[in-house]
């Protein structure tokens, strides 16, 4: 993975595209000393929703079977545990 400041990319775009789109590198963008983007070929972005998907999915199982555990209730009941209904 290579680090380069935002304006040296600005200059070097062409060159920084090819590294990682040819090349399968990562590049991580400073301004001002600190990182503030990544830029990363489409096949690793692909890969990267994939598992945050495979999370959610996940997620939504643990939710799914806790509330089959403790029971559900009500929105309105919902609402009033939130201190946002009557």
């Amino acid at each position: 993975m290579i680090r380069i400041s935002a304006s040296n990319f600005l200059k070097k775009f062409a060159e920084t595209l090819n590294r990682v789109v040819f090349g399968n590198e990562r590049v991580v963008l400073h301004r001002h000393n600190q990182d503030v983007a990544v830029l990363l070929s489409y096949e690793d972005f692909k890969s990267l929703e994939e598992i945050e998907e495979m999370i959610d999915f996940r997620d939504a199982k643990k939710a799914l079977a806790e509330a089959k555990e403790k029971g559900t209730i009500s929105h309105e009941q919902l609402l009033v545990e939130l201190g946002l209904g009557n």
